[in-house]
């Protein structure tokens, strides 16, 4: 058992009957299994020794099955409500689960959901048991030739003989690896979210299906509350928040995934870049500049064009045969290439190049979503070139710097993944054994040492070694990848970089990339839904807003205006001839951090009278006292870095 312990049961018996050895109360939550790292049935016969895992809901394997059993459901209310309906795949997702389905004559919109909905709560209640299944190919081609179902038979065209399975509860069959609840009662709040369309396989040349998306829940309770963060999240939305606050834009004639920054956005940007600018310059980085496309060789080289060629843009052609850049996917192999340009000892090591470097990447249309999926993108990048000896130092300091980055922007609720390349699938990945054990061993001694809360993913690393990323859960729980520590001693030895060592002969240096902030688009929209725009008052774009009374405070708006300026305090005044309460309203909306309503008494007596965003007056004060306020604050959330 994960506790360590060791428990001998007879041949043949099931994760759900070891669950009920246990208890009544853990065997009525195990939802599936895992054995011997195999997904089971909790119904599966356990035929020989092996480790034992007991997933519930508070597990994402429990949920993934939950899910995965509940689009079997809806694929058969599906079936029972619209005859002639072809099945696809219908897989659990992050978030719930969909159906591709050829619903051919039909056509179905939100308008049908509660129909399926109800049928599939129907099914629910009859607490059929999912039983899986082994199936002859040639009895599982049959099937679904009777069936006239092209796309499960193209399915099971490409599976060996012997591995196929067949998954049946009540009436409903279909071709599943398995993965499942032990019976539909589970199943006790259903939801349908959206339908969309989906061509078969991915591929346009194929026919377009309909994918219908939905969610599932053990209680209803649970359903309600996911609908109520749902709506918190739409109140959220970076898209909706950054048109509203006036920080980007984006533009068809300008291109799709191709964002705009708005003077508000990228004074923004400039803050975030500066705050981390000055951190790095402490600990020792160096800005370097590159151009924003290279030589086709140069990923060559690299290797990026072998994994990522089809995920670029097409390459340029120049009026020279032969000769093609690429618009810049990586920043990394660039910097390798300042690293060449000087003979370096181990005396000058470690090199730490930075660069706010933008790079292009083809990104599917259907696959953009406003800044956290683009075409066009700003990573915080940096590269650090050292000795073997210097890099278990170096990783722990960009560990810090990374604490550093997210303490100061209010992420304090994450955990950290170290992710390792798949040993069975070495073709996905580029270097030596050798390498990758050093490497990999390097990552998780850093992260022990500097007791970070990590777990270990296995397959999740670069092509060109494995990685530290940290996933940070936002103000409504939703888990993001923000930064990124990887060690490569592969692109070294693409680009033979090399140092002299002390023992005057030429060594192989190591190299770190990192990004705390992983991409500047990104790391915005994510800040923007994790603070509901409500930024830091260090980074917001405005701190302040100055609200007069009316136009007669004019002059003495402008010149608190001036004193706030003079304490390095963002502010400006709105002096329009509109009431009081509407200026105030805007300004909420808004979201200025802290308004000061000026009028005949403040203009005599040297005085604001002062409103903070949510919680409102906090009352008069003079302007040296309320700049004391506002440097308090932003001297409390923005401390300096420490090296």
């Amino acid at each position: 058992m994960p506790d360590g312990s060791i428990k001998e049961f007879e041949k043949g018996t099931t994760p759900l009957e070891v669950a009920k050895s246990i208890s009544e109360g853990l065997a009525r939550n195990v939802l599936s299994a895992k054995f011997n790292d195999t997904i089971v049935e909790s119904t599966t016969p356990l035929n020989s020794d092996g480790s034992l895992t007991l997933y519930t809901w508070n597990d994402n394997e429990g949920k993934k099955a939950f899910w995965h059993s509940s689009s079997h459901v809806m694929a058969q209310a599906i079936q029972d409500l619209y005859p002639g309906a072809k099945l696809t795949i219908g897989p659990a997702i992050e978030n719930g689960f969909y159906y591709d389905v050829d619903f051919g004559e039909h056509k179905i919109s939100e308008n049908d959901f509660k129909k399926i909905e109800d049928r599939m709560l129907e099914i629910a209640r009859g607490k059929h048991d999912f039983s899986m299944r082994s199936v002859p190919k040639e009895e599982a081609l049959g099937y679904y030739q009777r069936e006239e179902n092209p796309y499960k038979v193209e399915l099971i065209e490409n599976l060996e003989d012997g591995t196929i399975t067949f998954c049946d509860h009540d009436t409903f069959t279909d071709l599943c690896r398995g993965g499942h609840l032990p019976n539909t009662a589970n199943i006790k709040a259903v939801k349908l979210m959206s339908v969309a369309g989906a061509y078969w396989r991915g591929d346009e040349k194929n026919p377009q299906l309909t994918r219908v998306y939905g969610i599932s829940f053990p209680k209803q309770k649970d359903l309600k509350e996911y609908l109520e963060l749902l709506e918190e999240a739409k109140k959220r939305d970076h898209r909706k928040l950054g048109k509203e606050l006036e920080l980007f834009t984006f533009s068809q004639k300008v291109g799709q995934g191709l964002p705009l920054w708005l003077p508000k956005g990228a004074a923004l940007r400039e803050r975030l870049e500066n705050f981390l600018k000055k951190a790095q310059k402490r600990a020792g980085y160096e800005m370097v500049v590159t151009p924003h496309i290279g030589h086709k060789e140069l990923y060559v080289t690299s290797g990026h064009y072998e994994k990522y060629g089809e995920d670029s843009f097409q390459p340029i052609k120049t009026p020279n045969e032969g000769e093609e850049f690429l618009l810049k996917p990586m920043n990394c192999p660039h910097h390798c290439e300042i690293y060449n340009h000087g003979h370096w000892s181990y005396k000058d090591l470690p090199k730490r190049f930075a660069e706010f470097g933008t790079v292009y990447r083809y990104e599917q249309s259907g696959e953009l979503h406003g800044l956290t999926r683009v075409r066009g993108f700003t990573q915080d990048d940096a590269h650090i070139f050292c000795t073997p000896e210097q890099l278990d130092a170096e990783f722990k300091k960009v560990i810090d710097l990374t604490l550093y980055v997210f303490n100061s922007l209010g992420f304090d609720n994450f955990t950290a993944q170290v992710s390792l390349r798949d040993a069975e699938n070495k073709e996905k990945y580029i270097g030596s054994d050798e390498n990758w054990e050093k490497a990999e061993n390097a990552i998780i001694n850093a992260a022990n040492e500097k007791g970070l809360n990590y777990v270990v993913e296995t397959g999740e690393a670069a092509f060109y070694g494995p990685k530290l990323d940290f996933m940070v859960k936002d103000a409504l729980g939703r888990q993001w990848q923000l930064g990124t520590i990887q060690v490569d001693y592969n692109l070294p030895e693409r680009f033979d970089l090399t140092y002299k060592g002390s023992d005057n002969e030429m060594h192989r240096p190591v190299m770190i990339h990192r990004a705390p902030f992983g991409s500047m688009e990104r790391f915005v929209a994510i800040l923007l839904e994790h603070t509901a725009g409500n930024f830091p008052l260090w980074l917001m774009p405005e701190q302040v807003i100055i609200l007069s009374l009316s136009e007669k405070y004019e002059n003495y708006s402008q010149k608190v205006l001036t004193l706030l300026e003079n304490h390095e305090i963002r502010a400006l005044a709105d002096n329009r001839n509109e009431t009081i309460g509407k200026k105030i309203r805007e300004a909420e909306v808004g979201k200025f951090p802290f308004m000061l309503i000026v009028g005949e008494q403040e203009a005599e007596n040297g005085t604001v009278s002062v409103r903070k965003h949510g919680q409102g007056d906090i009352g008069t004060m003079s302007i040296e006292d309320f700049a004391d306020i506002i440097k308090t604050e932003v001297n409390s959330t923005l401390k300096s870095f420490k090296v």
